[in-house]
């Protein structure tokens, strides 16, 4: 490990930066340095610009692509080089405002039946059920399922922003659980890789998700985080309110909620009868055969 990347992580560390964050800015600075061939401490600032235009314009790389590389690089330069923004300007794109793809109930139902192994129908549901992020549900330990009759709850331990959050266990995702823990065991990970010496892989779970959707003939893009968007959406058409959802995703600012409102299709009805929070068991017949 070079000088400059020991710094470059130790300054992260210090501020309390998420791994995966650490991960994505020591990545994007390693790609601009092959880029270069030559030390990043040697940068002009417009050569940062160059290379963020060359992202853009022959990687094709979408613009939140190329801002999180801009945030690595104004963090190397102005944390870690002392170099100021003054003298040293790292432009941010505006990134157009898009709004997230929402899968219906039934496509729902049709990816959790798509997947060929049961351990990631399980975390695709433990995703769905209870809006938890990628990172969030590979990072379970078997202690974070609280299953208590008066708690009935999952803990995210340091989610997103380096906060811990409660969020929903609903009764049928609890028994999804115990069936995965039946058949796969627990130790110390809900979701351990193969070797159970760790959590399982993001990457491998993100290639089972779009296996999934591409044998579920789903053609609506997205990858993962697209069940935690149907877990708010449904949420709120099941008539759980704003605030509630805020808490259950872990949302700084209410407004980040908000976007959810323009998700709700104008053709749903509230099914009669069931708990609004427990999603699972508003899905059809498909999720009914064991694990």
């Amino acid at each position: 490990m070079t000088p400059l990347r020991r710094s470059m992580i130790d300054a992260m560390i210090l501020r309390g930066f998420a791994v995966r964050t650490q991960e994505s800015y020591i990545d994007a600075i390693a790609r601009m340095s092959r880029y270069f061939g030559r030390d990043p401490r040697s940068y002009t600032s417009a050569e940062v610009q160059a290379y963020l235009l060359y992202l853009i314009k022959d990687r094709h790389l979408s613009y939140s692509s190329v801002n999180q590389a801009g945030c690595a690089c104004r963090f190397l330069f102005e944390r870690v080089l002392g170099r100021t923004r003054a003298d040293f300007d790292v432009p941010s794109a505006r990134v157009p405002e898009t709004q997230p793809q929402v899968l219906a109930r039934a496509e729902i139902s049709a990816l959790f039946a798509a997947c060929t192994r049961p351990i990631f129908r399980v975390m695709f549901q433990t995703i769905y059920s209870a809006g938890l992020r990628v990172s969030e549900v590979c990072a379970l330990r078997v202690g974070d399922i609280d299953s208590e009759p008066d708690r009935m709850c999952v803990r995210v331990a340091q989610g997103k922003g380096a906060k811990d959050r409660y969020t929903l266990l609903s009764p049928t995702l609890l028994g999804f659980l115990r069936e995965h823990a039946r058949s796969y065991g627990w130790g110390r990970w809900v979701f351990a890789n193969r070797a159970g010496s760790g959590p399982i892989n993001i990457k491998c779970v993100q290639r089972a998700y779009q296996g999934a959707i591409a044998r579920a003939q789903i053609s609506k893009p997205g990858g993962v985080h697209t069940l935690r968007h149907c877990f708010a959406t449904h949420l709120l058409e099941g008539g759980v309110d704003l605030h509630t959802i805020q808490r259950l995703l872990g949302h700084r600012q209410m407004g980040t909620t908000c976007r959810y409102l323009h998700l709700i299709s104008p053709q749903f009805n509230r099914p009669a009868g069931g708990h609004p929070l427990d999603l699972l068991a508003q899905l059809a017949a498909p999720l009914a055969p064991s694990l």
